[in-house]
């Protein structure tokens, strides 16, 4: 994600729109923006970014028009998040946050944990929005979790922090 950062360096409002368009898996083909199957409106979105629509129109051109940019948009796909969801279905939701997104190996002790625990996971994502400093692992586990894995979880290598939402 940093040649996006390079390729939109001199544009702060279309980064922005970019940025957007990566963080909810909003492909764009032939200046066309879409969730999944259904099209955006350069409305929409510019009200979600908090810019004109005619920034979002330029900034859909531009993404069409650089093959480095068209590459990448022209491959998103939004990903449904249980996050949120987790308490309607009986479960719980981890944010755990590293203390550095390099080290190797982190999501494979956090579900060791979880597995030698006995507990179901249901749905595990990282999210990176391209600035490692940023990285978290969302976890959602099928019911409680009780203290005592709470405290295993967040004795893992590369685990800064963990919460419960």
């Amino acid at each position: 994600m940093d040649d996006l950062t390079i390729l939109l360096k001199r544009y702060p409002s279309q980064r922005k729109v970019a940025q957007k368009l990566l963080e909810y898996g909003i492909r764009v083909e032939n200046g066309v923006a879409y969730c999944g199957d259904i099209e955006q409106t350069d409305s929409g979105i510019a009200r979600a970014c908090e810019v004109d629509r005619r920034v979002v129109r330029t900034t859909l051109e531009h993404i069409t028009s650089s093959p480095e940019l068209s590459c990448i948009f022209s491959k998103l796909r939004p990903m449904l998040s249980m996050v949120d969801l987790a308490p309607e279905i009986n479960c719980s939701s981890l944010v755990i946050i590293p203390t550095d997104a390099r080290i190797p190996g982190i999501l494979s002790d956090i579900t060791t944990v979880l597995y030698n625990s006995g507990i179901v996971l249901r749905q595990a994502m990282i999210v990176d929005d391209g600035d490692r400093e940023n990285s978290s692992l969302q976890i959602v586990v099928d019911g409680k979790l009780q203290e005592s894995v709470i405290m295993m979880l967040k004795s893992c290598r590369g685990v800064a922090s963990v919460t419960i939402k």
